[in-house]
């Protein structure tokens, strides 16, 4: 061999070698998963669409619930903590159950189907997580592997879903712990949620985008404006969470049985239906968030949409939380932001993206959502919103395992610095 011969370092050839490796599992995730989110937003349309036009489906809830109780109980999955599963697998290293898959699949199905306030991002990231870390179980992947393969599959699911994979890429890899981004798995997480995103476009589902109309220059009142807006949209955060916890809390008390509790919560969520007249609260309320954005809502919409999502979901009924913070997001914004000065539009839509940012505490997914549903319209805006409504929220949060690593306010690394510096 030659003295000019060059030596590729061997980091670099490991670094090759992981590229290729995580290129070819997320192509296998981002494939298998965009599929199966597809299949599982073609059947939730269907099932909004069969209640839409029978709405005595609406007194199947309770009987829907115990169905729902009875899979995951013969299936050995009674104590299956949604949401939460996919956190513990990420910091864990452990796989998910791959029977979580269609189980999230069934019950959420059967809970929009009968009006159960709910999301549907929650199961997004079930499905997603419990398939790609079935095929890192069958690759024998180790335990670091298995934590990027759950993550690469919940960036698949969230973008199969939305059509958003720039946010769901980076919702991955922020939500689990508040101040870290696990930067190991951005290639074949972006990569994963690309890919989903284009199986869902081959089927026929695109991308739900907003238009936002009245946007103002960002002059020091409207700066003003934003701020206050902002710090409201924290609080409202907070409160968002505190309902959802203290809701599962109050249904134990009431009742330790599932199923005398998801009947009861059924019961609960028809009467409330039927009292207030609307089917608006039923189901995830995409058409409630679009009429807010183009400037209409009820004035106490948010606060019903908060009580109906904490009463079906503790329940044991299936779904998530995060479409319905958009929906109070976007109803709040639409009804106080005239009193600060706001167009009704505008406020909705930088709520949406605020409130979303302050249940989470995920303020860099929630600037990329905003990009990505309003096409880059407010982004700025919006961005300065979430950011006070990341701080304003506090340590609250809608996930119990989401881990708050590194402070919101103060700067931990100062001291450090300051001594390292001495030595230069």
């Amino acid at each position: 061999m030659s003295k000019h011969s060059f030596h590729v370092p061997q980091s670099a050839k490991d670094n090759s070698a992981a590229l290729l490796k995580w290129i070819i599992f997320a192509v296998l995730v981002g494939l298998s998963v965009g599929v199966a989110g597809s299949a599982f937003h073609l059947v939730l349309d269907k099932a909004t669409e069969l209640r839409l036009i029978h709405p005595w489906l609406l007194y199947c809830l309770p009987a829907a619930g115990l169905l729902i109780v009875a899979a995951y109980r013969f299936s050995g999955m009674s104590d299956d903590t949604g949401t939460e599963r996919v956190l513990f697998s990420i910091k864990s290293g452990r796989p998910m159950r791959l029977r979580t898959a269609p189980l999230i699949f069934l019950a959420t199905s059967l809970t929009h189907l009968c009006g159960g306030s709910a999301g549907r991002e929650g199961a997004a990231l079930q499905l997603g997580g419990s398939i790609s870390s079935g095929l890192g179980k069958l690759l024998s992947l180790e335990e670091e592997d298995e934590r990027i393969i759950t993550m690469c599959g919940m960036a698949a699911g969230f973008s199969a879903l939305f059509g958003t994979p720039l946010a769901a890429s980076v919702f991955a890899m922020e939500v689990a712990n508040v101040g870290v981004m696990y930067y190991a798995a951005i290639v074949p997480c972006v990569l994963a949620a690309l890919l989903a995103q284009q199986v869902a476009q081959f089927f026929g589902l695109h991308t739900h985008v907003f238009t936002v109309t009245n946007v103002p220059v960002m002059d020091v009142n409207s700066i003003i404006s934003v701020i206050l807006l902002g710090i409201l949209c924290g609080i409202l955060a907070f409160f968002f969470c505190l309902i959802m916890h203290l809701g599962g809390k109050l249904y134990k008390k009431v009742t330790p049985d599932p199923w005398v509790r998801v009947v009861l919560g059924g019961v609960i969520v028809v009467v409330f239906s039927l009292l207030l007249g609307t089917r608006d609260y039923n189901g995830a309320g995409m058409d409630v968030i679009t009429r807010a954005v183009e400037g209409e809502a009820a004035p106490l919409a948010f606060l019903i949409k908060i009580l109906l999502t904490s009463l079906t979901l503790n329940a044991g009924y299936k779904g998530g939380e995060i479409v319905p913070s958009f929906f109070v997001g976007a109803t709040f914004g639409c009804v106080v932001g005239p009193l600060l000065g706001l167009s009704p539009s505008f406020a909705a839509a930088v709520s949406m993206i605020a409130v979303f940012c302050g249940v989470t505490n995920s303020p860099m997914t929630a600037i990329l959502l905003g990009y990505e549903l309003f096409v880059g319209v407010g982004v700025a805006p919006m961005a300065l919103v979430s950011a006070i409504s990341y701080v304003t929220s506090g340590t609250s949060g809608l996930y119990h395992l989401q881990t708050i690593t590194h402070s919101k306010t103060r700067p931990e690394y100062t001291r450090l610095v300051s001594e390292d510096a001495k030595t230069l």
